[in-house]
Order: C-alpha cells, then structure tokens, then sequence
C-alpha cells in the first residue's frame, strides 16, 4: 500500500474516510534517528483513532529547527523508514515551522503529540481547538530525543566503544 501523500492528495483521502466515520488522528514530527520513544508516541496514537496520519518535517524545515548536520537521514529515506510501520496509514511532508498548515487541511479528529507536551504548550492547539479537534499527549514519558541519542553515538564513537 502507497503511504506517502503530497498534502493536496492527502486531503481528499482523508475526507473519505471521514465520510465513513473513521476517526483520523495525526501525529508530527522530524524521526530523524528511529528510537524508542518515537515507536511508543507512534502507536499509542493509532490507538486513539482509525486512521494514523504522520506528517514528516522536510530535511529543510529539520535544518531551521535543529541547524547544520540535521537532518541524519534525507526526507525519504525517513518516510521509507516509517512507510514500514504497520500503525502509520498516511505520510506527508511540511515544510513550514509547524504543521498547522496540514491541521487545517485535514482537520483530523485528534492532534496527537508527544509526552514533551502538554496540552497548552502545543503550539497549534488553538487550530486544533478552532475546527473542533481534540489534543491528545501520547507516547508516555520522554525517555532520550535523538539529539541526546546522536551526542550519546559521537561520545561513544570518540571514545572508542
């Protein structure tokens, strides 16, 4: 099954299965360094919903937000990689600062986020709130991000482990 999606193709997918009452949940973010934490945040927010739509920063907007030498993996290496899991339905890139843009576009049922959130720091949380979604934090607590996970793999590489 194709999963990865330009948003304008997305959105008519994503209004079928609102016509047959799926409920469609959509979680963000960069997965640049696949780890555990992701997994977790991931599949608790299928649970939530029918439908799990990922949408994927580009390795341009991963560059702003984290600086030189991000992102490690190329966007489609990155939606190759999550195109594997059996719990992610749909995949789409943003590129802007947040992904407010593809909120309004597909309206999903529930914004889900990671536990590095709560519900009033989501910073889309008044789009969210303005078309009738809900916010879900999911993923339960933040164990490593993948910056701390690409010092841990240069501390070990530097000191020869």
């Amino acid at each position: 099954m194709k999963k990865l999606y330009t948003l304008s193709q997305l959105t008519k997918i994503i209004q079928e299965h609102k016509k047959r009452e799926q409920k469609v949940v959509l979680a963000n973010g960069c997965f640049d360094l696949i780890h555990v934490g992701h997994i977790r945040y991931l599949k608790e927010s299928k649970k939530k919903g029918d439908i799990l739509v990922l949408a994927l920063n580009t390795d341009s907007s991963i560059r702003k937000l984290k600086g030189e030498g991000r992102p490690i993996l190329n966007q489609k290496e990155r939606a190759d990689i999550a195109s594997s899991f059996y719990f992610i339905d749909y995949i789409t890139f943003f590129d802007e600062p947040n992904v407010e843009k593809v909120l309004l576009a597909l309206k999903p049922d529930i914004h889900a986020k990671g536990s590095d959130y709560t519900e009033e720091t989501v910073p889309e949380k008044e789009t969210v709130k303005g078309y009738g979604g809900t916010i879900a934090i999911t993923g339960g607590p933040k164990i490593k991000s993948t910056s701390q996970l690409i010092k841990e793999i240069a501390s070990k590489i530097k000191d020869g482990e």
